[in-house]
């Protein structure tokens, strides 16, 4: 130890700390050999706390405000009474600062689906993300588990840990809610306030405080939000009959604008319409008891009279009236088929 280190020693301390840039969660403040001269100033700013940590122990924790250190270390006479450990105190001191500013915009979200049990659709996969803030609450209990004796702690570091406890959290809650997936995603205010009461006590083991818990969206997969999609419309759809005239009104301009087929193609396009139309009300009518009378035979048609539209007949494709099904020409027009 060369004497200016030593003189220095010999002088009352004054500690403080500002911190120089974002992140910093816990700081120990550099002082030399870890001696804290007894009487030594310490001063406690606004969003801050301090930590001293005497003869390896907790020995309080300050609040803003100016202190004063009681140590054993005493100036000169302590370094004297210990030269044959040349002049170093056996009586180490140590004080950290950390950072009670809120950590704001931390953002969290679920790297692959969470599976849950849904009343309405069964069991479905769920993603969801989000923002959360906290801050450090309780310095005694950040220190002795988490931060340590480091020179300095970031968020960084915790912040992976405070993600995976959310999303593991996330996983167990959403499992005994029984909460169907319709009303969570109608309601993320409130479901964000009941993860955020969720996690809290997670929060504060670490010493932290939990603030705010944001959940911004609610998701299917893909394939999932595709059949949701399609249960939606045909919920929006309702009466499959008018549904069913709907479509066949709309087909009618369509065909009435398809140029170079003039007449033909309005007629073709309105003998296809008709005939989906038919083909959809016969397959949404009910059965016929099983026992009902056989259905009375139709009468032949007579001769000369086009055959009437059904299962054995087809629409010409040039002028669309109804041929035989394995007609070769239109009897009409005489087209080719």
């Amino acid at each position: 130890m060369s004497l200016k280190d030593f003189l220095k020693k010999q002088f009352i301390d004054v500690i403080h700390w500002t911190e120089p840039e974002d992140g910093i969660l816990a700081y120990r403040f550099p002082m030399q050999d870890m001696e804290i001269q007894n009487g030594g100033q310490l001063t406690v700013r606004e969003s801050q706390m301090a930590a001293f940590v005497n003869e390896g122990q907790v020995a309080d924790v300050f609040g803003p405000g100016l202190y004063t250190l009681n140590t054993r270390t005493l100036p000169l006479l302590t370094n004297l009474m210990n030269w044959d450990k040349a002049f170093q105190s056996p009586f180490k001191s140590d004080v950290y600062f950390f950072s009670t500013r809120m950590q704001v915009n931390q953002k969290w979200g679920t790297p692959m689906p969470i599976t849950i049990r849904d009343r309405e659709f069964g069991a479905v996969r769920l993603r969801a993300f989000g923002i959360y803030s906290w801050h450090l609450s309780d310095p005694r209990a950040f220190y002795t588990k988490v931060s340590g004796t480091r020179e300095e702690y970031r968020t960084a570091d915790i912040e992976g840990q405070l993600r995976n406890t959310i999303t593991g959290g996330m996983s167990g809650l959403f499992a005994q809610s029984q909460i169907p997936f319709l009303d969570m995603a109608a309601n993320q205010i409130e479901l964000g306030a009941r993860i955020g009461e969720f996690m809290k006590p997670s929060f504060a083991a670490l010493g932290l405080q939990l603030d705010t818990f944001v959940v911004e969206n609610l998701s299917l997969p893909d394939e999932l939000q595709k059949i949701l999609d399609q249960r939606i419309s045909m919920n929006m759809i309702g009466d499959m009959n008018r549904y069913t005239q709907f479509q066949v009104a709309q087909s009618m301009p369509i065909a009435a604008a398809n140029e170079g087929s003039g007449g033909a193609g309005l007629g073709a396009g309105l003998g296809v319409g008709m005939g989906m139309a038919n083909a959809m009300m016969n397959a949404m009518r009910p059965p016929s008891p099983p026992d009902a009378p056989p259905a009375a035979p139709q009468p032949p048609a007579a001769s000369g009279a086009p055959p009437a539209a059904g299962a054995e007949t087809k629409f010409c494709v040039e002028c669309g009236k109804p041929i035989p099904r394995r007609a070769k020409f239109c009897p009409e027009c005489g087209g080719a088929q």
